[in-house]
């Protein structure tokens, strides 16, 4: 379980194209301080499984399901990403429950520039607009954000100088996709409440 705190804007070095799935290797000396073999790192908000240790560095494979359902097939070499180790037991829940389990991938609109903010607006696909209300929480990019406002197929959200200076979101443009995961919470309720009412749950 990860909270949605970047710890660390890592980089990839390698891409190696598998077929049905790809290599990466991603630099990231923080996240791979005691990392060994096995371990979970969040990439760009995608839960991978470390393969190999290299010094600073990192490599995980991703199988095809992951490159379809996120934005990771696009990375390159030179690509910046957003990373971030699981919480430990009794650690302190800084962001909210985050999974790494992407829902979808969404796309930048728009960007407000403000004097100390910017507002980002994020079209998302239609089977994910449920999740999201406004004062919401929602993860992109594997940060942990508050929805500002909730459109019919749209969303914003408020980004302060950190979040911009140490993450990927300070340099995403127009067009650009981000890997979105909704709150877990209010997926698990909608499975709940329908298998109560009998209705079939999408």
């Amino acid at each position: 379980m990860f909270t949605g705190i970047v710890e660390e804007l890592g980089e990839v070095t390698a891409v190696e194209n598998l077929g049905d799935a790809s290599r990466f290797t991603l630099r990231g000396p923080v996240v791979t301080d005691g990392a060994k073999h096995g371990d979970s790192i969040a990439v760009n908000g995608v839960c991978l499984t470390v393969v190999d240790l290299d010094g600073g560095a990192f490599t995980a494979d991703v199988m095809a399901e992951t490159l379809d359902r996120s934005s990771l097939g696009a990375l390159a070499v030179g690509s910046r990403v957003n990373l971030e180790r699981p919480m430990a037991v009794g650690g302190r829940l800084g962001g909210h429950i985050v999974q790494g389990h992407v829902d979808g991938t969404g796309t930048v609109v728009a960007r407000e520039v403000s004097e100390h903010w910017e507002i980002v607006k994020v079209a998302l696909p239609a089977h994910l607009t449920k999740y999201v209300v406004e004062k919401g929480s929602i993860t992109v990019d594997g940060v942990s954000l508050t929805v500002v406002d909730a459109g019919p197929d749209y969303f914003t959200i408020s980004l302060i100088p950190t979040t911009l200076a140490l993450t990927t979101l300070g340099h995403k443009g127009p067009g650009d996709p981000v890997n979105l995961e909704v709150d877990v919470i209010a997926k698990y309720v909608e499975r709940l409440l329908g298998a109560r009412s009998g209705e079939p749950v999408q």
